[in-house]
């Protein structure tokens, strides 16, 4: 549809005609006016004038189908034309008016915050009594963190604020007018967080009035309230989406923090006689620090028109903004708080529960000496296990590469399968190592790209303790978890404590080797990961994801929402909305250690609930 301003009496045709094409409306209108409808629905949003009304006005513009009018002929013309349409579709249709209360009365300079002021009322037709009753109960629950409401009903006569209701004498309508609470006394600031916080509620509630008169009125009978939500993107939404992940793009975080030199390292380390810490080299950084902070404080993403999609998106803001400030700080004493910031401490529960897996595996494990195998193996079975993910989804098609510029192991970066050219591995244990990077890290990256916005194949922010739990997981399910991988991931959790306690290198090898018997090459290399770049304490999520997912399934959780993309188990909720209103699409590909061989029997096991111990036993 075009964008152009359009007279009121033109936009029932208009309508109509996007919605026989199955095309969503967005018309501009006078008066700075706006009709939007991503579908058909049997509900309306409006919001009226032009006074400033940020909250009312972003609580209205938050729905599927709002309209914004400069003045109330304009705005009950627009609402009939669109009202009858939908209840040609429908049979009923329901209007709701958000407004905002001209100041705030019940505010007072008091030790203890005041409860505020929403003023509602409703057309005296029994369906739009019951929608208000909705609207009021989810009110009524509102978490007064901050204020509690205090609801005043009306008669829709000796409501004030019932202009448009009176103009629509035939319509079912809400009137809501709720007080500035996010405006700052005695002054024209806000607080940004207050008023965000009063527009996701007003919205929840006017969606939940929705709904009731959705389920009584109409044939529409949607599973959740939160069905009835946007599910088109605004070009806003899109236009952060590519600009956010073309900054997330330019640089490699993990890359740009491990040494390039990790053999000469150990070499000059074991010449030392392990009492002098090595020199790590690193790679020039690629990019320009300053301006990309630069341009990731230039997305705008206050004309989202949805508070949900907003809330992700400022967390990866802030997420990619601690990155850069990391880089910009490496080897350098601000590294390691920082790292401490973004992937957290340990605490006094992760760090016994890795104690307890070293002491309860110290006096096992080496009675066998395994086939190992070398980086073309790995390679070979990695390419095998992303033909079979291709066989199912032909766009499933990372790259492999062999570097020499990387510890031994193997590493995902985004699309890319990494592996050091000096891997040397257990052959029992390859293929839940590939579960792990490719049935995890790649399938996740591939599936979070068929959304339609790339920060579900980016991640969400604090994706990454889920992901790494997730992986240590897939390799039990794969069948190839062993003690010795079980005692790495536990020492790397004790070893990390003390890093962030202050030990040094040197003491953080010595820990690992003298107290928790790591030979030298294996202390060496969880030391490099804990130190590099300055202390990083990523290596302690791997423990605390896989104790996060065990507490998952124990608790009746499922699995199936972390295959959508990068996520974190607290996005849940988030992506059941989001699934609920139609943006997510089903996940393309399914782990294929999901049914190895085993797999079923081990899951089952892990739901009646498991300890890491018991991974082993």
């Amino acid at each position: 549809m075009s964008r152009r301003a359009k007279p009121a009496d033109d936009v029932g045709a208009r309508v109509a005609e996007a919605l026989d094409r199955g095309l969503p409306v967005r018309l501009d209108l006078p008066r700075r006016g706006r009709l939007h409808l991503d579908r058909p629905l049997p509900f309306l949003a409006v919001h009226v004038g032009r006074r400033a009304a940020p909250a009312a006005r972003a609580a209205a513009m938050a729905n599927a189908a709002y309209l914004l009018a400069g003045n109330l002929s304009d705005a009950a013309a627009v609402v009939r034309e669109v009202g009858a349409r939908m209840r040609e579709q429908f049979g009923a249709f329901l209007v709701l008016d958000f407004g905002e209360l001209s100041r705030d009365p019940l505010a007072k300079d008091t030790p203890f915050l005041a409860p505020f002021r929403i003023s509602v009322s409703s057309s005296s037709d029994k369906a739009a009594e019951r929608a208000l009753s909705a609207f009021v109960g989810a009110v009524e629950k509102i978490d007064g963190r901050y204020r509690a409401p205090r609801i005043e009903r009306s008669a829709l006569s000796e409501d004030p604020h019932s202009g448009l209701a009176r103009r629509l004498p035939d319509c079912s309508t809400l009137t809501v007018r709720v007080a500035p609470i996010y405006r700052v006394p005695q002054s024209r600031a806000v607080y940004p967080e207050l008023q965000g916080w009063l527009v996701a509620h007003m919205l929840d509630a006017g969606l939940q009035a929705a709904a009731q008169f959705s389920r009584t009125e109409t044939a529409l009978s949607p599973a959740t309230h939160r069905a009835l939500g946007r599910r088109v993107f605004v070009e806003a939404v899109t236009r952060a989406d590519r600009a956010m992940d073309d900054i997330a793009a330019s640089f490699d975080f993990l890359l740009a923090v491990t040494p390039i030199n990790a053999d000469t390292a150990f070499e000059e380390f074991s010449a030392a006689g392990f009492e002098r810490a090595p020199v790590f080299l690193y790679r020039p950084l690629a990019i320009d620090i300053a301006a990309r902070k630069k341009a990731l404080f230039s997305i705008t993403l206050d004309r989202f028109e949805d508070p949900v999609l907003e809330k992700l998106f400022g967390e990866k803001q802030q997420e990619l903004d601690l990155q850069l400030s990391m880089l910009s700080a490496r080897e350098d004493g601000r590294f390691v708080e920082m790292s401490r910031a973004l992937y957290g401490s340990v605490d006094a529960r992760l760090e016994k529960a890795a104690r307890d897996i070293l002491d309860a595996t110290a006096l096992s494990g080496r009675a066998r000496e395994p086939q190992m195998v070398d980086h073309r193996y790995v390679e070979r079975r990695a390419r095998a296990m992303i033909g079979g993910y291709s066989a199912q989804f032909s766009a499933f098609a990372p790259r492999v590469e062999v570097r020499d510029d990387l510890p031994a192991g193997l590493m995902v970066s985004s699309d890319r399968l990494l592996i050091a050219s000096s891997t040397t591995m257990a052959r029992e244990r390859v293929e839940a190592l590939l579960s792990h990077e490719v049935g995890v890290h790649l399938l996740t990256y591939c599936n979070g790209s068929g959304h339609g916005l790339r920060l579900f194949r980016t991640g969400l922010a604090g994706y990454e303790g889920a992901q790494e739990g997730l992986a240590v997981l897939a390799e039990h399910l794969a069948g190839g978890m062993t003690t010795a991988r079980l005692r790495l991931i536990a020492a790397r959790v004790v070893a990390c404590a003390a890093m962030l306690d202050g030990a040094s290198f040197v003491e953080t090898f010595r820990l690992l080797s003298r107290e928790q018997g790591f030979r030298p090459p294996a202390a060496f290399n969880i030391a490099l990961r804990l130190h590099r770049g300055g202390g990083l304490a990523k290596d302690a999520i791997y423990l605390r994801g896989l104790l996060d997912i065990l507490a998952h399934l124990r608790a009746g959780g499922d699995l199936e929402p972390f295959w959508l993309g990068k996520i974190a188990a607290r996005h849940f909720a988030v992506m059941q909305e989001l699934s609920q209103r139609g943006l997510l699409k089903a996940p393309r590909l399914v782990p294929q250690f999901m049914t190895a061989r085993g797999a079923p029997e081990r899951l089952a096991r892990l739901r009646a609930g498991l300890t890491p111990l018991d991974l082993v036993s």
